[in-house]
């Protein structure tokens, strides 16, 4: 099955494994409540569910299904960091706020590892991730970026591997050395996406499917509208991500949404399965344009990549996707592809995560850039924080600077086109 942007959940390996979960009604009438959340994906279900669990009564407003989105459906690699080293960190917002920025990034794996056991949420969490280098230049990135971590924020058990090292973990021969972090890892997302939503209602929070918000009157107490209904509250937290849409017109041009794409094949037998990832890690390569892949539950590859920055989805994702991983895996060639999808993420122009509030009362939380499976939960904690009146950690992510993307609504998806030609060439040479 190949799908793209359904109504409902794509038909990805994800869906066809997911756990069990109840189909939710849609908002009919008005109601009221302390906290509206927009958006039912890991950010919306995560602030809802440590809201609920402090008592506050709390309305989440989905569009279409719990995780419908790239929470249900991404590569579910949960990686430590930013898409910034640590230096650049630091010109950026200065040493102390990117300890701090670092400090709450390494706190988002234990809240993860927390509440999947709290709420016994069965997602396949494995622990283990491999940065894979293809050319002399990423293995010196690295080594800089071991030598950062390691010297400046004191992050432990980073391993360089050399070129038979690197094959011993993967089986291709296409890579010359890899970085090993067995601090990161990988689950499946959408059954960690519903889990927290099945948590939060378990903890008085009330979800509501198929009920896309139309428009947000802010004021002392918001009223939300949706086709159907109306929620009026006294706070609102946004984490529509790439699909904003047009609720927050000022907010939309900081985050571009794109597209990327996922196979997954059959099941493999073991002995096959060891020898493409001998450790069951989380692995991906480190070009701009990257690859990303691993071992599901039941040993299927999951192999992602191919980012679409025009919109353009490939014709064929199964052989578009499958010819990529035959190039790393030609051991796979014989392999089925059962499933294809893919679907938008957010990013922003600095890869970094845009959190601020468009009202004293309105939070949003979007652009994880590819690190959303610990950022997204932790993102969803810290904006329930800011609710209770406690923003200081919120605040950091606050002072990220943020541009605007060039171009306007009508060009800016031609001008990030072509600034990305020129990364795909770099990725070449």
């Amino acid at each position: 099955m190949s799908t793209i942007h359904n109504d409902h959940h794509a038909d990805s390996y994800y869906f066809a494994s997911a756990n069990p979960h109840p189909m939710r009604s849609k908002l009919e009438g008005d109601v009221n409540c302390d906290v509206c959340v927009i958006g039912a994906g890991i950010t919306g279900t995560s602030a809802a569910l440590h809201l609920a669990e402090q008592g506050y009564k709390v309305v989440v407003l989905e569009g279409h299904q719990v995780g419908w989105g790239a929470s249900g459906r991404s590569g579910g690699q949960a990686i430590i960091g930013y898409n910034k080293g640590v230096r650049d960190l630091y010109s950026i917002v200065g040493r102390e706020d990117t300890k701090k920025l670092w400090d709450m990034n390494i706190y988002s794996k234990q809240l993860l590892i927390d509440t999947v056991n709290k709420h016994n949420i069965k997602c396949d969490l494995k622990w283990g991730h491999l940065m894979m280098a293809i050319k002399p230049r990423q293995i010196r990135e690295l080594a800089q970026t071991k030598e950062e971590l390691e010297s400046e924020i004191g992050y432990e058990g980073l391993q360089m591997l050399n070129q038979e090292e690197a094959f011993e973990r993967v089986g291709s021969h296409k890579y010359i050395g890899a970085l090993s972090d067995p601090q990161s890892g990988h689950l499946h997302p959408l059954n960690y996406t519903l889990g927290l939503a099945d948590a939060a209602q378990s903890a008085g929070a009330v979800i509501y499917e198929n009920s896309p918000v139309t428009h947000i009157q802010q004021g002392n107490e918001p009223i939300i509208t949706t086709p159907s209904g109306t929620v009026r509250c006294k706070h609102v937290i946004m984490c529509a991500n790439a699909y904003l849409d047009k609720l927050a017109p000022s907010v939309g041009k900081k985050i571009m949404p794109v597209g990327t794409f996922i196979v997954a094949t059959e099941p493999l037998d073991d002995s096959l399965a060891k020898s493409l990832i001998r450790d069951d890690e989380g692995v991906v390569d480190i070009n701009f344009v990257l690859n990303y892949w691993r071992l599901s539950a039941d040993k299927r590859m999951l192999f992602g990549g191919r980012v679409s920055y025009s919109g353009i989805v490939p014709f064929d994702l199964k052989q578009t996707m499958g010819n990529s991983m035959r190039k790393i895996y030609p051991q796979l060639k014989d392999a089925r592809i059962d499933y294809a999808w893919g679907g938008n993420v957010a990013i922003t122009v600095n890869r970094l995560p845009h959190f601020g509030r468009i009202a004293k009362n309105i939070y949003f939380a979007h652009g994880f850039s590819g690190h959303g499976i610990l950022l997204t939960g932790l993102a969803g904690k810290l904006m329930a924080e800011a609710v209770q009146g406690t923003a200081e950690r919120f605040d950091v992510f606050t002072r990220i600077p943020h541009m605007s993307f060039p171009g306007g609504a009508l060009m800016r998806k031609p001008a990030l086109v072509l600034s990305m030609a020129y990364f795909k060439l770099r990725d070449l040479l």
